[in-house]
């Protein structure tokens, strides 16, 4: 029986683990991907108080070693429900049950996919959510990056280090970014952008091999042929196995603000699952130390 078990371990997930292990309540953090969550994809990290740049991968590195050393423990299991049995909590995973006086869910976010069909049939044959993961697949090849935001801005300037094209597609007629991603992009020579274009259709069997693109203003169908598709088009929320416990808003987010108190006495959330304006390492991490100093609350 731990005080506090954490569903997820992003920025959200580990900060609280490390004010409930400065509490002593006794910690179990559980994730089913990457202990440091979305943001151990990300190439550069430049707004976050203290540090001038570091990658993704390097902050995670250093919050995962932080929360160990405080003396929590971090396994890998998929949480598929939290059953509420009063004094304490269930939470179920898949490969067995785990119980808990308190749980904090921080389990982030999901990449929104396009909706095409045949989308999740060429996902590792051509499409990916993920350059820092995939783009190296992509070296000296032509590939479009959906998107038009900082995430796909990101995506752009990393894969163009590699690949000999880059083209951005985005439905707006401009770029949604920050001014310096901008700026970034329009410094690369093999970056080119198309605007007020959305994604039609997607060829291809086995691969990739072309995109069917559709202007918004004339309706103009035309075919873009690439290696590759990075789709960057957002996030989306992934709670419903934890709706019995956490009160979901219209668009799937925890109906939770900044006290992270859910319906269910003992369930706190915490981060980018729960329904909020900003979602940056800065809030996730401020809403890590809200749950969890909630949670002890609690508890004592």
């Amino acid at each position: 029986m731990y005080d506090i078990i954490i569903v997820g371990a992003g920025p959200a997930g580990l900060t609280a683990a490390l004010y409930a292990r400065r509490a002593n309540k006794s910690v179990l953090v559980l994730d089913k991907g990457t202990f440091g969550g979305q943001v151990t994809f990300s190439p550069l990290i430049e707004n976050y108080p203290g540090y001038v740049s570091m990658s993704g991968n390097e902050f995670a590195d250093k919050l995962v070693e932080q929360v160990i050393a405080q003396g929590a423990d971090i396994d890998m299991k998929t949480v598929t429900g939290i059953k509420d049995c009063g004094d304490f909590k269930q939470v179920i995973t898949s490969s067995g049950t785990l119980e808990a006086k308190a749980v904090i869910i921080a389990n982030g976010v999901k990449h929104r996919k396009t909706g095409i069909a045949n989308e999740n049939n060429l996902v590792g044959n051509g499409i990916s959510y993920c350059a820092v993961c995939d783009g190296a697949f992509f070296r000296n090849k032509k590939v479009a990056v959906l998107g038009g935001g900082n995430s796909a801005l990101q995506e752009a300037v990393l894969l163009s280090e590699n690949c000999s094209e880059v083209i951005i597609i985005q439905n707006l007629s401009f770029l949604t970014g920050e001014d310096k991603l901008i700026a970034k992009v329009n410094d690369r020579a093999n970056i080119s952008v198309i605007t007020d274009t959305v994604l039609d259709d997607i060829i291809g069997e086995t691969e990739l091999e072309s995109l069917k693109l559709k202007n918004v203003n004339t309706g103009e169908i035309s075919t873009l042929a690439v290696d590759g598709l990075f789709v960057a088009i957002g996030l989306e929320a992934d709670n419903e196995a934890f709706a019995s416990v956490a009160e979901l808003d219209g668009n799937g987010y925890f109906n939770t603000d900044e006290t992270c108190i859910t319906k269910t006495p003992g369930v706190f959330t915490a981060g980018d699952c729960r329904k909020k304006t900003i979602r940056q390492i800065t809030t996730a991490a401020a809403d890590g130390a809200c749950a969890a100093l909630a949670a002890c609350r609690y508890l004592d």
